[in-house]
């Protein structure tokens, strides 16, 4: 059975848009040297904090599922454009976190990247390189 999610967008002023999803309000605008008021990230750097938002919730989820001593998770995104027309080419993901065992966090790292739907989706057209700690690890995709 197939899931929707829906995102509705309306023009505010001059540059500037708002996103509603679900309950929730966001600013979509360009930033002041490509002409906008900067009032909001511009509607492709939605596109890393979309990976990372959706990486990262099944990373807590799959911590909190098997109740694992890993705290203080942050996960950094970084997306590179390139080609004409432009286009994210390349992605990385680094996940630093408190967790005196390195293979489990690299297991419960490999659970949230088979889980997550918008990894699943941009590696369809860009590689994404996942590392811990700053030390690349192997995609649980290649492992599998």
């Amino acid at each position: 059975m197939s899931t929707t999610f829906k995102a509705n967008i309306e023009h505010v002023h001059h540059t500037t848009s708002r996103a509603v999803v679900r309950t929730h309000t966001m600013l979509v605008d360009r930033g002041i040297a490509k002409g906008g008021l900067d009032l909001g990230p511009a509607g492709g750097e939605y596109v890393p904090v979309a990976l990372g938002g959706c990486f990262t919730s099944h990373l807590l989820g799959a911590i909190r599922a098997r109740e694992a001593a890993m705290t203080n998770v942050k996960v950094a995104v970084t997306g590179t454009l390139d080609g004409s027309p432009e286009r994210f080419t390349a992605f990385t993901v680094d996940v630093t976190a408190e967790c005196s065992d390195a293979d489990l966090a690299r297991k419960l790292i490999a659970i949230a990247e088979r889980a997550c739907q918008v990894m699943t989706t941009l590696r369809q057209v860009a590689p994404i390189a996942i590392s811990y700690q700053g030390v690349p690890i192997e995609s649980a995709e290649a492992v599998a």
